[in-house]
Formats: structure tokens, sequence, C-alpha cells
């Protein structure tokens, strides 16, 4: 059996900073569609997604990227 697909560690670290930052936006515009009165969130939503983005600008600046 073959090892399969193999990538470097930087690329590794991009998919990964790539991956975190597309979720990072997701959970932002689901927020700014609530505040917004477009969306209906129920509270534990809005609080669970409000400290997931901030776990998320943790780990996305641990991986060198930004939090813009």
């Amino acid at each position: 059996m073959g090892k399969g697909l193999e990538i470097d560690f930087d690329t590794a670290d991009r998919i990964t900073l790539s991956s975190l930052k597309d979720h990072r936006k997701y959970l932002s515009k689901e927020l700014e569609d609530y505040f917004k009165k477009d969306r209906w969130l129920h509270t534990d939503d809005v609080i669970r997604n409000a400290d997931l983005i901030k776990a998320l600008e943790l780990i996305i600046s641990y991986y060198g990227g930004t939090n813009d």
C-alpha cells in the first residue's frame, strides 16, 4: 500500500490557515447578519460564535496569519 499524498509543512500550514480564516469569516458573517436583524440565531449560538471567533483569532495568529 502506498503512502498516499505527501505535502510539506509550509503547505499544510497554509491549508490550515486558509480553512481557519474561512471558518472565522463564516461565523463573523452569521453574527453580522444577526445584528442587522436579517437572520435569527439562538442566544447560545450568538455567544458560541463570538467565543469561537476569539479562539480562531488566537489560532490564526499562531499559524502566522493576520486577523483582518
